[in-house]
């Protein structure tokens, strides 16, 4: 017998969460009904609908801090339901990678305002992107500083009534539509330590409109899998001392904290399109004739589907573990860094099963595997590369060993 008990039935979720998960599928199943055309204009423009609509039904406010679940009351940062955050990636990212991507950019790109914005900042700021109403973009990384955040070159210099932004961003998600950036800049440094390497001391976080002076876009990026993403140049930019966001010299530990809040996300959303991919490829198995008998019936795809389902459900389960734990309150770095790289790593392994099974037809332009192939890729890369993940698991386990020994 067949068993029905799903995922939700695990003890890291509430009622509430339940109660989002049921409401969520009704709505994409009803909403999504898959990726836009893949020109630049239309995306752009699916994109700006997408997040109007994620805060018109609601969804949107679950990016910003909120009481509205059972985890934020155990110590959530800021209140925000982490679990919330990956449940809805999860589903989103199963119908649209686009419906995903609008969403968690509304995460991401409002999450230093959220945790260490002054109360006039998160007043004016939050609201708007909850409700759909403002489109909020991350500007950190640089021509020469992704992964190595502290090697960032972008400069604020402090004047009379504010700071003037010199410098440029790159790889910047829903850049030329967003409606505010915000921007880490150096107001001091770099210094170079003994061995080196650079300090992450001395950058600081700003909100910067996009009508502000001096801030433009100086490129459009194409990739894989068509999202808004651009390259931002500032030239003499002036921006108001009321927009910083923390004190000055703090920007790298509000970066780091807003990446460690949305990363798990990042997870969830991994889950989403590898459960897609496994759909797709049972209903495929299901009715392709082969040799007289059903894909199905091969003992070999049947092996591969176990593969595919037994990896998405290890990742899940340590996607929601980290979840569940940055919802108590717990320092779960390297848990939440053992989610990311095992959903996203796993997603890329299922999928690329998917387009085995489903032979010419999974890379066929249009197909939902084919587009799952080139959505999943950038998962791997972004929000800490898989790399980066393991360097931090493995330091943590150095650093929890020697206090073991001490």
């Amino acid at each position: 017998m067949a068993s029905s008990h799903t995922f939700l039935d695990w003890p890291f979720f509430g009622d509430s969460h339940r109660e989002l998960a049921s409401r969520l599928r009704e709505w994409a199943a009803a909403r999504l009904t898959g990726p836009a055309a893949e020109d630049r204009e239309s995306v752009d423009r699916a994109c700006r609908q997408l997040v109007r609509d994620l805060g018109r039904a609601g969804w949107a406010r679950y990016c910003v801090p909120t009481v509205a679940a059972d985890g934020a009351k155990h110590g959530a940062p800021a209140g925000f339901d982490v679990r919330a955050l990956a449940l809805i990636r999860e589903t989103l990212a199963r119908h649209d990678a686009l419906a995903d991507f609008a969403f968690a950019m509304q995460g991401l790109g409002s999450g230093a305002i959220s945790l260490a914005g002054s109360p006039e900042l998160r007043a004016h700021y939050l609201p708007r992107v909850a409700g759909g109403e403002a489109i909020a973009a991350f500007a950190l990384s640089e021509p020469d500083a992704g992964s190595d955040v502290a090697a960032l070159r972008c400069r604020a210099t402090r004047t009379a009534d504010g700071y003037e932004l010199k410098g440029e961003k790159t790889w910047i998600s829903n850049g030329g539509i967003a409606d505010f950036y915000c921007v880490f800049a150096r107001t001091s440094g770099p210094d170079v330590r003994p061995d080196g390497t650079v300090s992450a001391e001395g950058i600081t976080a700003f909100v910067v409109d996009a009508a502000t002076p001096g801030l433009s876009v100086s490129r459009r990026i194409d990739t894989l899998s068509p999202h808004p993403l651009a390259a931002l140049a500032f030239d003499d930019c002036r921006v108001p001392l009321a927009q910083r966001v923390g004190a000055e010299g703090e920007g790298f530990k509000i970066a780091m904290r807003t990446l460690d809040v949305f990363r798990t996300s990042v997870a969830g959303a991994a889950v989403g399109f590898a459960q897609r991919a496994l759909d797709e490829a049972l209903a495929h198995s299901a009715q392709r004739r082969l040799f007289g008998k059903a894909l199905a019936d091969f003992q070999l795809t049947q092996a591969a589907l176990a593969d595919m389902a037994t990896g998405i459900d290890a990742a899940r389960l340590l996607t929601y573990r980290a979840a569940w734990l940055r919802d108590h309150g717990a320092q779960a770095t390297r848990e939440v860094a053992m989610a990311k790289l095992t959903a996203t790593e796993t997603a890329q392994q299922v999928i690329d099963r998917a387009v085995q099974l489903l032979g010419g037809r999974g890379v066929t332009r249009g197909e939902v595997i084919e587009r799952l192939y080139r959505d999943i890729r950038a998962l791997r890369i972004y929000e800490g590369a898989t790399e980066v993940q393991k360097l931090i698991i493995g330091r943590d386990l150095i650093r929890s060993a020697a206090q073991r020994r001490n």
